[in-house]
């Protein structure tokens, strides 16, 4: 892979832009809606962070020591993590609004164009979204096992049935994707207000039964733990980071609803709610050490724990519910950046964002099945589920380094001071995850690496076959000076699909080989997918006039817009004539690849990628054309 695949049109700066229209309305209702979606995977954490970190792989000892250690290492890393690095700093490197790696990915290109060390940080940004893949596969399954299991809690004899109820809540899930998601939403938001509500009352209740564990929001008991414990408290790092899992979907999800509703969110809200509910947790362990066993439903009195279940289940499916449209909206930014095969997408409502993607649902709902039968237990998925989340907030930190010098232009003493805290406490949160391997850690690790081969592959792939295209293309032209008189002109418009802006398609020089006819009117169009989310409608398209019938058209779109082709002709009358779907055909090339020996890529990678470009959906499908319509033409092609 090198640095010219990448090469970027256009950076936002520092990130004041308002964002889509999407983000537009009253800053109370996306707040809300905010709550309901971004905070799903942070906000149901409470069910098994703290539980883990006493009673995990890594156990500590249940004493006021590691107690107070505990939630002030929690708290802190809440501040530092979430409150200053994502919703403080990150938040604030939006690509038009939108967020996540693969956009701040697009943010950077330009200027990592031409350096050493860009194609590092391209790949570390491609690995943090093989990771997140990870992360979409072990949430929902973590999420709804943990909240499932408080059935145990209050009624052991329903051990047995724990999982049976997960696969099935699970699957109902799953299937119920391809009706759109925009309806049920609607409700997502009051449901996780109750739950936070509630979560922070019966933190607020236990605390008043020993208001003094609020002295451990202190640092120095973090500190203290530490040095009293060093070994055990690294090891422990490896549950209490659970506390902050879903950071980066404050980051993701910002295009939906902005960055200052996700800010009053979290501050007003989320975070003093998840705070009580953690010093609540740990001032019942202090209390009475036997409620270990699941310290957040133990909260509740008996008249409120059956309601307490409902609500905290609602909430972990409600979770589930954001990390799989992420996955959604994570698939369709790296299709049209070029890391992906093409993938059949179908809009589930008028509103941006509302899509579902087959391919990415099922393959989804597999993995998250076989993780909860492999698994049994969340306190076994939680062992998996770390590494994917610190593995991915590290490589953010590499990523703001490049915002940080080359976007923004900080001093260096400020710019170092800052990212050398969070490198220092991401690293220690990884490092802690990884003694986690043996015991499940290697699942995310699996799941990322052979993602992470699968990406790349297609985008080195891509590249090798329009360089191998490239070679002996004729200059569009001299092919239409010498075509245009050799052969028969037919009535009509004839639209030939183009990788590349340059040179003649494979399509057009296959029909003008064996059918020797042109039609009056010949279009050779190519779809630029630019690194921005969006493309003004005034830069949507150029075309260039070669004579004698012959026009180069490019039609750009934004990484989150649908590429419909047609709907885009529709508006265009600088190629002599408006377009007329009834009267135009569209070509497009089909080649099959032949694995070979040539350099480049290794010949297991080539067969990989010849796999992938099989299987990929075809570009009639992913650019809406209209099927009565199209002709393809084929040939083969070794890279």
């Amino acid at each position: 892979m090198n640095d010219a695949e990448f090469k970027a049109e256009h950076l936002t700066g520092h990130g004041d832009s308002h964002g889509h229209g999407h983000t537009q309305g009253s800053l109370v209702k996306l707040a809300v809606g905010a709550i309901g979606v971004v905070f799903g995977d942070i906000g149901t954490s409470p069910l098994y962070a703290l539980r883990d970190t006493f009673a995990g792989h890594h156990p500590l000892p249940l004493d006021l020591l590691h107690i107070y250690g505990i939630i002030s290492l929690m708290f802190w890393s809440m501040m530092i993590i979430v409150t200053l690095k994502y919703v403080s700093v990150i938040m604030r490197a939006d690509n038009k609004g939108e967020g996540g790696s693969l956009a701040l990915l697009a943010l950077i290109n330009q200027h990592t164009d031409g350096k050493r060390w860009g194609r590092g940080i391209i790949l570390l940004g491609v690995f943090a979204t093989a990771l997140f893949y990870g992360d979409s596969m072990i949430t929902p399954a973590v999420s709804v096992m943990g909240a499932i299991e408080g059935l145990a809690v209050y009624e052991p004899s329903m051990q047995r049935l724990i999982v049976p109820l997960v696969v099935g809540i699970l699957i109902g899930l799953f299937m119920i994707q391809s009706r759109g998601t925009e309806k049920v939403a609607t409700f997502f938001g009051p449901i996780m207000l109750l739950y936070f509500a509630t979560i922070a009352v019966l933190g607020t209740l236990s605390i008043l039964q020993y208001p003094g564990v609020i002295a451990a929001l202190s640092p120095h008991y973090a500190v203290g733990m530490f040095m009293a414990d060093p070994f055990r408290g690294f090891l422990a790092m490896g549950a209490a980071v659970l506390a902050v899992t879903g950071a980066e979907a404050l980051y993701a999800d910002m295009g939906h609803f902005g960055r200052n509703p996700i800010r009053v969110s979290w501050l007003a809200f989320v975070l003093p709610a998840l705070v009580l509910n953690y010093l609540g947790q740990a001032s019942l362990l202090i209390r009475d050490p036997a409620a270990l066993a699941s310290p957040f439903y133990f909260l509740a009195p008996e008249w409120f724990q059956w309601p307490l279940l409902f609500i905290a289940s609602s909430a972990a499916v409600i979770a589930s519910q954001a990390v799989i449209s992420g996955a959604f909206s994570v698939t369709q930014q790296a299709i049209q950046l070029g890391f992906i095969p093409r993938m059949t997408i179908k809009h589930t409502s008028t509103a941006a964002g509302q899509i579902y993607i087959p391919v990415i649902n099922w393959a989804l709902m597999i993995a998250v099945i076989l993780l909860v039968l492999m698994f049994q237990r969340s306190s076994n998925l939680t062992a998996a589920y770390g590494i994917a989340v610190t593995g991915a907030m590290l490589i953010d930190n590499f990523l703001l380094a490049v915002v940080l010098f080359k976007l923004w232009h900080w001093k260096a003493p400020a710019a170092i001071a800052m990212l050398a805290m969070f490198f220092a406490l991401d690293g220690a949160y990884l490092g802690a995850n990884l003694t986690k391997i043996p015991d499940g850690g290697w699942v995310p690790l699996v799941m990322g690496i052979a993602i992470f081969t699968l990406l790349t592959t297609w985008s080195r792939g891509r590249a090798l076959m329009r360089a191998n295209m490239a070679e002996g293309s004729i200059p569009l032209d001299v092919f239409a000076k010498s075509a245009h008189s050799s052969a028969a002109r037919v009535p009509g418009t004839a639209i030939f699909m183009a990788s590349t802006a340059a040179g003649v398609p494979s399509a057009l020089l296959h029909n003008i080989k064996h059918n020797k006819v042109l039609h009056e009117r010949v279009v050779i169009l190519t779809v630029s997918i630019e690194d921005v989310p969006y493309v003004d409608a005034g830069e949507r398209s150029s075309v260039k006039d070669y004579g004698n019938g012959f026009y180069r058209l490019t039609l750009r779109f934004g990484f989150l817009e649908e590429t419909d082709v047609p709907a885009a002709l529709d508006g265009i009358n600088m190629c002599g004539e408006p377009f007329n779907m009834m009267k135009t055909s569209f070509f497009l090339s089909r080649q099959t690849l032949i694995a070979s020996d040539k350099p480049g890529m290794a010949l297991w990678r080539e067969k990989l990628f010849a796999w992938m470009l099989r299987n990929a959906a075809s570009a009639m499908e992913f650019f809406r054309l209209p099927t009565n319509r199209v002709v393809e033409l084929g040939s083969q092609l070794k890279i």
